[in-house]
Formats: structure tokens, sequence, C-alpha cells
């Protein structure tokens, strides 16, 4: 072969090659898996905002789901299930999924969606540079406890003993549980701890704060009570107590009030992890968000219901009021 033409045809092979890997890519079938210690929900807000970045379930991407039904020793089976399959990237809800994930695998991105405290748990380094495997956003709801309280302030004034709702087998509610008791102490309100660590153990817990004589709820956010919201609503309604939690859908299910980040838009948010993830980026590059939007629901029948005035002040600080 002619110099020339050996240079002429190496010439074209680099051109040739990052167009064919290209070509390889865009013709590639990603999979995502999603795992999550709660229940399967309706509809998802990170598939939803990865169809508009042009991520369509079946023609480019196949998802891996997989629920632990509020049983979180199923999660290291589920993960270990996600990782024999080979995804290409692991979107966590919560916190307790995406510790258990990065417990199985160093490798595989892991995108948390609304994880609690992510460098307290130890999922993180830090907040700017993650470093190893995950990323994603934070939560950053136990600094918003010391707010729930003050807002059940407003509400009850003289309110000196609440009774607050936690899952003791999930890290973060216990991190929210002491941010409220440090807030309570400084109010000087007495708080009765409610420990729960399965869907078993609700009514147990509830009875027992009505008979120690609660004056209020605090209900602290995660899969376990946000999936039994419904039951821990009616159950705050019909024994005439005010109840708060951080997620809006609780005063959708008839609690008093609820004040916390948007999960959904959190949800949506993490799209865009993923989305930079698939096409190169490094989760250890990508820092971790906080909350943008916080949601301040009151729902005016539950307080009428419960013979409760809701300052006109607090009703103008309102996102939503249900009527």
């Amino acid at each position: 072969m002619r110099r020339r033409d050996f240079i002429g045809l190496a010439g074209w092979a680099a051109v040739a090659c990052p167009l064919a890997v290209k070509a390889q890519q865009a013709n590639k079938i990603y999979k995502i898996g999603t795992i999550s210690a709660g229940v399967p929900l309706k509809s998802s807000p990170t598939v939803d905002a990865l169809s508009g970045l042009g991520w369509i379930e079946g023609k480019n991407l196949i998802y891996e789901r997989r629920y632990a039904e509020n049983r979180p020793e199923r999660l290291p089976g589920l993960v270990a299930e996600l990782i024999g399959l080979n995804v290409d990237v692991i979107v966590a809800v919560g916190t307790l999924a995406p510790i258990v994930a990065k417990q199985a695998t160093t490798t595989i991105p892991i995108v948390m969606t609304s994880a609690g405290d992510p460098l307290g748990s130890g999922l993180v380094a830090s907040l700017a540079k993650p470093g190893g495997n995950v990323t994603g956003l934070s939560l950053m709801s136990p600094q918003l406890a010391a707010k729930r309280l003050e807002l059940l302030k407003e509400v009850i004034p003289g309110l000196t003993r609440i009774a607050v709702l936690w899952n003791a087998a999930n890290p973060y509610p216990a991190n929210v549980f002491a941010q409220t008791r440090l807030a309570a102490e400084k109010l000087g309100i007495e708080v009765q701890s409610l420990e729960i660590r399965s869907p078993d153990d609700l009514d147990g817990a509830l009875e027992d704060g009505l008979r120690q004589n609660a004056a209020a709820l605090i209900t602290v956010d995660d899969p376990l009570t946000y999936d039994n919201r419904k039951k821990i609503a009616t159950f705050a309604a019909k024994s005439r107590l005010p109840a708060i939690s951080a997620v809006r859908e609780f005063a959708h299910a008839g609690g008093l009030l609820a004040y916390g980040a948007n999960l959904a838009d959190l949800a949506r948010r993490a799209a865009g992890y993923v989305d930079k993830i698939l096409k190169g980026a490094k989760p250890s590059d990508l820092p971790v968000e906080q909350p943008t939007k916080f949601d301040l629901v009151i729902n005016l029948k539950t307080a009428k219901s419960l013979g409760l005035g809701i300052p006109p002040s607090l009703l103008a600080r309102a996102d939503e009021v249900i009527e």
C-alpha cells in the first residue's frame, strides 16, 4: 500500500470511528432500574420527565421496576436482581433504597430522587462533590422539622404535648425525630415517640398516642408513612387530632397541614441526572441538589371539623387551601 493511500485510510478511520460509536449509542436500548422501599405509584414524574428529554420506554429505554412494599428486608434482594440484569443506572427513591444500592455496587451509577440526609447517611462525601457512584436530590427535610412544629403552634397556640409518628427502620426519620424533639424542647412542648417499623405497627402506635393524650400529631415522611397516609389522616380526623406531615398528599388525604419539599418536583429533576449519565457524565461530577420548591397545604375542611380556626396570616402564606 502506498504511503499516501495509508494516510488517507487512517484519516478516514479517525473520522468514521467516533461516528460509528455515536451510531451504536443512538441504537442502544438502555436499561434503567428503579427501586423503592414503598409500593408502586400510579405514575412516575421521573419517567414522564425522561420522556420529555427523548428517553422513551420501549424505544431507547427499558425499565426494571422493583418495590419492597414497605418490607425493607427485601431491598438487598431486589437490588441484587437489578445488578444481575446489568442495568445502566439505578434510580433509587427515598433514603433506604439508595443506601442499600450503594452497599451493593460501586460501579453502577445511582440517582437518588429524594434522599432525606445523603450527607449524614454516608451516601455522598459532600453535596458539592459527591464522589463515588451516587448523586441526585436531597430532601433536606430534617431542617424543616422545627418549621412544622411552629405551624402547629400557630393553629394551636396553647400546644404543650405532641406525638411524633416515625419509621425506626429508616435512619432518615430518626434524624427528623431528633430535630423535632430539639425544636420542641425550645418551645416547651413535650414529645411522645410513636415508633413503627412495618404497616402492622401502625394501629398500635396511633392508639398509644391517643391514650397518652397527645394534642397533635406529626408524621415523619418516608415510604411507610407516605403509603399509609390515608389511614393515618383518617385516624387523626376521627380522634379529633390535628396532624401535620411533610408531603402535600397527606393534607389531600384528610390531614390538617402539610409542609415540605415538593416530591414530584424532585422526582422530575432526577430525570436530568439520568439523562446526563446516559450521555456520559460521571455521578461523582454531578453535585447533589436540594429542594427549591416547597408546599404549604392547609385542609380547611379538616380544620372546621376539628373546630380550629386558621389564622388569616397562615392562610395567606398557603400554596393550597383545601375547602
